[in-house]
């Protein structure tokens, strides 16, 4: 089979094409043929080791897995021994996080950790919804995400940030988006309330208060978000420039205080109850994935550079199959 391979950290210049032996599915597991994966910023700290603690867990000197790749949707192919939930040629979706291996024609992937696919989505907007939409929806569960909150999300254009818009309206909450300009309509098209260009207004300084702030991507400091946060509001941080992950995983402790604000950071993990709370969204059409761009396998390293630039609007999908239009 065809995979893009990595075997360094590095650029998206070090990943190749290459012909690879297929998977075989082991027992509790089923081999699934890859349609459609999507990149994620989780692909692109894998590959480039931006944040050194990556290194801890997916190795120290050159990564310990060569093929990226979280988000598969495709048909199951076979099943190992002892899997039950599905049958070949039945279409599936997931996230394989902490696993990964996506990029490539064939996965072999733990029952466990996969849902059918909704029959109102394509194989490619399928692909576009696990990691991201899971993101999303433990950071507003993290933030405590309540029917008639003030909900801040900075950073609303991108794949978690989408989805986060959605999610928070479906909770209920009044919600203001912080975006580009070139993005202000997509985020009011999503559902938000309130859409802050950031090119044009600082919203840290604007005098507004949130009880709940999610952050998907940040630059802004802990010491801005403190001042628009309610006496009890909640900040929670998904995604943003690396020195901030660790500002806030020494200070965050420090300025969280009993009864009043709290400062979190938010470690996603694969749920499968909570990719089959989004499959019904996904279903009922209360929730739908944003794809700025596809890309065919070969073009992987082009899709990553994109990502990585930081100006995707929504999801970049990779098409390892081309579907019929």
């Amino acid at each position: 089979m065809q995979a893009i391979v990595y075997e360094r950290y590095g650029s998206p210049d070090v990943m190749q094409l290459r012909e690879i032996a297929q998977p075989v599915p082991r027992a509790g597991e089923v081999l699934v043929k890859v349609h459609a994966a999507s990149v994620n910023m989780a692909d692109w700290h894998l590959l480039t080791a931006d944040i050194f603690l990556v290194r801890l867990a997916a190795g120290l000197f050159k990564p310990k897995r060569s093929i990226l790749g979280i988000d598969v949707a495709g048909r199951v192919e076979t099943v190992g021994a002892g899997s039950r939930r599905f049958q070949p040629g039945d279409a599936v979706f997931g996230d394989l996080f902490p696993n990964h291996g996506s990029f490539a024609e064939y996965v072999a992937v733990p029952e466990s950790i996969l849902e059918t696919m909704p029959v109102n989505l394509s194989f490619a907007q399928a692909a576009a919804v696990p990691l991201a939409a899971m993101t999303a929806l433990q950071g507003l569960r993290l933030g405590r995400i309540a029917a008639g909150q003030r909900v801040l999300i900075n950073g609303a254009s991108g794949g978690v940030g989408s989805f986060t818009v959605q999610l928070a309206k479906y909770f209920g909450a009044e919600v203001t988006a912080v975006c580009s300009s070139g993005n202000v309509e997509q985020a009011r098209i999503l559902g938000a309330d309130q859409v802050i260009d950031y090119k044009r207004e600082d919203f840290t300084t604007a005098g507004r208060q949130y009880d709940l702030i999610v952050a998907p991507y940040s630059a802004v400091p802990l010491s801005a978000y403190r001042r628009v946060l309610s006496p009890r509001g909640r900040y929670v941080m998904i995604g943003g420039q690396g020195s901030l992950f660790f500002q806030l995983m020494v200070f965050g402790p420090l300025l969280s205080k009993k009864g009043g604000q709290t400062f979190s950071l938010l470690s996603a993990k694969g749920n499968a109850q909570d990719l089959a709370f989004l499959k019904e969204l996904l279903a009922a059409g209360k929730l739908r994935p944003v794809i700025d761009r596809h890309y065919p396998l070969a073009q992987t390293a082009e899709a990553l550079r994109y990502l990585g630039a930081g100006h995707a609007r929504g999801k970049v999908v990779i098409d390892v199959v081309q579907e019929a239009v």
